[in-house]
């Protein structure tokens, strides 16, 4: 039965702890994506950084291959195939295929027979400073992305975003009033900006936009001492929380009724009710 037949999706959100070490951080997901596609799961998501975090930008340059060079990519591929599910690999650091001195943050959807069906770059660069210890300048690392992206996945539409994307609403309303059912969210998000905006930013991108929102998360503490939240999270189009990762390595699984979309807009038509594109703003 394909999922357009039912309605339902059954997906797993992936959480733990990605190391320097790219192929030691795939002895860790690739038994996890078994374990999940095993417990039925039709889309399986892992987190931003899929398969490293590095101590520091040179280390990450210099550990990084190109799309078409990558062996993490390939091994993910053959994991979809090799148990028929969606693979929603939440981004990989890669070097750009034309300028080697940069990179591209970049997130692949895998379709069950192990053929890349889309892919995203990350659009919002995470340049801040959150009193954790660490700057985090990806600006001068990564190049944008340029291009939303929204994918038809056997009757479900899929919004695809990565991390800081979150604190820019505006992107998500773009995917939701194109026909999003699902939005995905992979985060490598810090433990201190976690605790404070994690929870709420997710159930608000749900509840403005009437979708399901679907956050794999990175958690612990990874190479050079960054400290990642955890709290994977699936939410429904009503904001409830339908599970929650805790702070340590998990699965998480839930089936996804696409009638929750309709309902939920039908209840609040925000979507078609937004009257901000056409009104004046006045300054005083």
């Amino acid at each position: 039965m394909t999922i357009s037949e039912t309605r339902s999706l059954c997906v797993a959100n992936c959480q733990y702890t990605a190391l320097a070490d790219e192929r030691a951080t795939l002895d860790q997901v690739l038994p996890m994506i078994a374990e999940a596609a095993q417990k039925g799961a039709e889309m399986i998501c892992l987190p931003e950084c899929a398969t490293r975090i590095e101590p520091d930008r040179q280390s990450l340059l210099t550990n990084s291959e190109t799309e078409t060079e990558s062996q993490s990519l390939k091994a993910l591929q053959h994991a979809a195939k090799t148990h028929g599910c969606w693979l929603m690999v939440g981004s990989l650091m890669l070097r750009a295929q034309d300028h080697h001195d940069r990179m591209v943050n970049r997130c692949f959807l895998i379709q069950p027979d192990g053929q890349i069906r889309a892919r995203y770059d990350k659009i919002h660069m995470f340049d801040v400073e959150v009193n954790d210890g660490q700057k985090y300048r990806e600006s001068h690392s990564f190049d944008r992305g340029h291009q939303a992206v929204l994918v038809d996945m056997g009757g479900w539409r899929l919004g695809l975003t990565i991390c800081y994307d979150l604190r820019f609403p505006h992107l998500y309303r773009q995917l939701a009033k194109a026909g999003a059912d699902i939005i995905t969210i992979p985060a490598a998000f810090t433990r201190v900006t976690g605790e404070a905006h994690w929870h709420p930013l997710m159930r608000a991108r749900a509840i403005e936009n009437g979708v399901f929102i679907v956050s794999p998360a990175q958690c612990g503490t990874h190479a050079g001492g960054r400290q990642t939240y955890g709290h994977a999270l699936m939410v429904d189009p009503w904001g409830r929380v339908l599970n929650d990762a805790g702070d340590s390595q998990a699965i998480t699984i839930a089936t996804l009724d696409f009638a929750a979309v309709k309902k939920a807009r039908a209840a609040i038509p925000s979507l078609g009710n937004s009257a901000a594109d056409t009104i004046d703003l006045k300054v005083f």
